[in-house]
């Protein structure tokens, strides 16, 4: 008879799944074995009846991508007799014992959990969900089966996510890097509210969180460990994971191909964005778009699109409220019909007039205007519009090179300054398979960078060639929808007006 040995592997691997914390995140580099782990930790638990684990993905699509949770867990539990339901993503083991794999694309779909009972709740790809996901799921951890609930979870660095709040005492603030002396090593926390109140022991969060727990415990007559989550985060290297470098010795030329901040991200496990003199968009006033508690002008309601006709790039589609981008719709492909229906609904839904859409007008133009009568053409080569000096009140020609350098070195200025904001539920959406809109617009971010000035002195930014090599071939979508905001404080009021208004 031939047995199988299944064991963690020393490193990452070995170091999660000793941990005895409520809550382990693995932060580590990309091929370090994260997912391989995640899959293994409620192995130990399979031989009890009533014991069910779920991991969550946030999109369907990621759990049955080639390689992924489903695809790697077929390669594992079959070594312990579970039989698979492929059609409901789940695995039944001999002895009863149930694990699933379920998604949570969007915000509502956490609700869809109310009343469950989960003893082994896992994330993988935790930066993919929102904070309020994950704290919303973790009350549905709990256990009748004799199994201590816990919640496990993976992700690769992503220095703007939540996460990255939660776990920032394991990382050295000045390289972004782990500090290796701290993985593993536990700490205890309430979340209260917005706030976390943290501590090295049970006892120190006790006392630091008296004034809460004193009446909880009072009236429940549990004690106050009982209301204390303990944590840790674990870093790994991708030099961990030998049978992984045995498959595959090239991956990691693969990261070492990358950007400064993907491969040190990817490769390194680095907590860090560099910053560059030439970013159009400074790194720390541009997660203020997302974090800032400061309001913005509101008021005027305005869509901006960049618009994508059966090419790689994708339709997108942004609703303003002032100067708040409070609503998106991503298309992957769009015909002329699927751009106007796109563009019409979201003008329905938040009452926006025809004068007050803008369009990427590239190739589409005529087709557009045709449909969409009144609205505004964005042709990124044409001249800048003039602006009111201050100074003298009169109009004055600003010296960019063309309209579309005019409005990004706006919206740069702009954002400097927080008067820009994304929408939370613009923020947590998906804009594709592998980046929430957050993070996407954070890796677009790196792109725009401002170019050598013309010999006429003109202010200009990099070509779109050069915005493409960074973000590995694609267009900065969300971007080009962002820029074209300003274009309505550039414009003269009466150009949009009918009649005589």
């Amino acid at each position: 008879m031939q047995l199988n040995y299944i064991k963690p592997q020393p490193g990452y691997q070995q170091i999660a799944l000793s941990s005895s914390a409520d809550i382990v995140i693995g932060g580590a580099a990309a091929f370090v074995g994260k997912t391989f782990a995640l899959l293994m930790d409620p192995l130990r638990h399979v031989h009890v009846p009533d014991f069910g684990g779920v991991i969550f993905r946030r999109t369907s699509v990621q759990i049955r991508n080639e390689g992924g949770l489903w695809d790697t867990s077929t390669k594992l539990y079959p070594l312990l007799q579970a039989e698979p339901r492929e059609s409901s993503l789940d695995w039944r083991f001999p002895s009863g014992a149930k694990l699933s794999f379920r998604h949570l694309e969007y915000e509502k779909n956490k609700y869809d959990w109310q009343g469950a009972q989960i003893p082994f709740l896992a994330f993988d790809e935790l930066t993919h969900f929102s904070e309020s996901m994950f704290f919303y799921l973790l009350s549905r951890n709990r256990s009748a089966c004799g199994v201590k609930p816990y919640v496990r979870a993976t992700c690769n660095p992503d220095p703007e996510s939540w996460v990255y709040k939660l776990i920032e005492w394991w990382i050295d603030k000045d390289t972004g890097f782990p500090i290796l002396e701290r993985r593993g090593v536990l700490r205890y926390f309430i979340k209260y509210g917005d706030g976390y109140i943290w501590g090295d022991s049970y006892d120190d969060v006790k006392d630091s969180a008296k004034y809460i727990l004193k009446p909880m415990i009072e009236k429940s007559g549990l004690q106050a460990k009982d209301f204390i989550k303990s944590i840790t985060f674990v870093s790994g290297s991708i030099y961990d994971n030998k049978e992984g470098l045995k498959t595959d010795p090239s991956y990691p030329g693969n990261l070492l191909s990358q950007d400064e901040d993907t491969r040190r991200q990817l490769l390194e496990g680095r907590w860090k964005v560099s910053n560059s003199p030439n970013d159009i968009y400074e790194y720390d006033a541009f997660t203020g778009l997302f974090d800032n508690v400061k309001d913005v002008q509101r008021g005027n309601r305005y869509i901006t699109a960049d618009i994508a006709m059966k090419g790689s790039n994708k339709l997108v589609v942004g609703y303003w409220d002032g100067f708040e981008l409070a609503d998106i719709a991503i298309m992957d492909k769009s015909d002329g019909k699927q751009v106007i229906d796109l563009i019409s609904r979201m003008a329905k839904k938040h009452g926006v007039e025809n004068r007050n859409i803008c369009y990427d007008s590239d190739g589409v133009g005529s087709y557009i205007d045709g449909f969409i009568r009144g609205a505004v053409p964005f042709n990124g080569g044409a001249s800048c519009y003039p602006v009111t000096d201050p100074a003298s009140g009169r109009l004055i020609k600003e010296n960019y090179l063309n309209l579309k350098t005019q409005c990004y070195y706006r919206t740069g200025d702009r954002v400097q300054r927080g008067e820009m904001r994304i929408s939370p539920d613009v923020a947590n959406k998906m804009y594709d398979e592998s980046q929430t809109v957050r993070q996407r617009f954070m890796f677009e971010r790196k792109a725009i960078q401002r170019s050598k000035s013309d010999k006429d002195g003109k202010l200009r930014i990099v070509s779109k060639d050069d915005m493409k090599i960074k973000l590995g071939g694609d267009s900065p979508d969300l971007l080009d929808m962002f820029m074209m905001r300003e274009v309505f404080e550039l414009k003269p009021k009466t150009i949009f007006a009918y009649g005589n208004n």
